[in-house]
């Protein structure tokens, strides 16, 4: 469902009620959004409920959709919306605040400061995750871990980080479903990585 051919057969197809398409559309995006949503909220009963509410919100809303952006965008669009408002919700209601996980980081001494020709970047790039006789084993171990650690980030940069390198969107798209500049998704995408790469080489090294 790619192209404007398509996605105007997409478009129109969702206008006339078309079951297989709109199950089609379903299949395809909600593990997806399912996981975004997560992010937002309390509990994957939760998220499966904003995501619910969102199929709800492109049948009522596809009438109207004006084709200004695709159809992923639109749909990942309304699912923020809706998990936003979800999660404000459920921090309202809570009966005790939330503490804020901060995360862990990675040394700023490791980073060019704030005069360099590159602040931000490193030093010296981390040295490559070594190959070794666990071959795959090792991979999935690796990939549990960067689960786990993207799950412990403060939430928005867990979402972009999400987007950006499990989902596959592109800065611009971020910065326009989450209404952030691209110079705040860079700093948020560069720490939510870091902290990642911190819990992957710690790990490897306690090995």
């Amino acid at each position: 469902m790619t192209g404007t051919v398509d996605e105007s057969a997409l478009i129109a197809a969702l206008r006339t009620g078309d079951d297989a398409v709109f199950a089609q559309l379903v299949d395809q995006y909600s593990p997806s959004m399912l996981r975004i949503a997560r992010g937002y909220v309390k509990s994957h009963e939760s998220a499966e409920d904003v995501v619910q509410d969102v199929w709800i919100g492109v049948v009522k809303g596809i009438a109207k959709f004006e084709g200004r952006s695709t159809i992923r965008t639109w749909l990942f669009a309304v699912l923020v919306k809706i998990a936003k408002a979800r999660a404000i919700r459920e921090r309202r209601d809570a009966e005790h605040a939330v503490a804020v996980f901060t995360g862990r980081t990675v040394d700023p001494a490791r980073f060019r400061p704030a005069g360099d020709q590159l602040p931000g970047h490193w030093k010296e790039p981390p040295a490559p995750f070594p190959q070794t006789p666990e071959g795959s084993m090792l991979d999935k171990e690796l990939i549990a871990i960067a689960e786990r650690e993207i799950q412990r980030l403060p939430e928005i940069q867990r979402i972009v980080v999400s987007l950006r390198d499990m989902l596959g969107f592109d800065s611009n798209e971020v910065c326009e479903l989450l209404s952030i500049s691209k110079a705040n998704q860079r700093v948020l995408l560069h720490r939510g990585r870091a902290a990642v790469r911190q819990e992957l080489e710690d790990y490897l090294g306690d090995r």
